[in-house]
């Protein structure tokens, strides 16, 4: 009965994000070159992203066919991109006024 209520799955997630967040953390302290900055972050960005949305987010949980999975990926992605150009556009590049 107990092993039903607690949230394995998501404590090893959650685990798994820190991490990967210590791993990012290595290129601010690390003497590694641009490259493998760049694929540190890449990697475990890639990683952290995937995680977050299967393990936090149930985005497989719900989808009865691939279709449906391709769908939410696609729609999560597509909601991340206008947060990130959105808030680009309104602070970077000055349309706030």
């Amino acid at each position: 009965m107990m092993k039903q209520l607690f949230p394995i799955r998501h404590v090893m997630g959650y685990l798994a994000s820190l991490v990967l967040s210590a791993a990012a953390l290595i290129v601010i302290y690390g003497d590694l070159s641009q490259g493998a900055n760049m694929a540190v972050l890449l990697i475990t960005a890639l990683i952290q992203a995937s995680l977050q949305l299967f393990v936090f987010m149930h985005i497989g949980e719900l989808a009865d066919t691939k279709k449906e999975l391709y769908i939410n990926i696609g729609y999560a992605l597509f909601v991340g991109l206008v947060t990130i150009f959105g808030t680009l556009f309104i602070f970077v590049w000055g349309w706030y006024s």
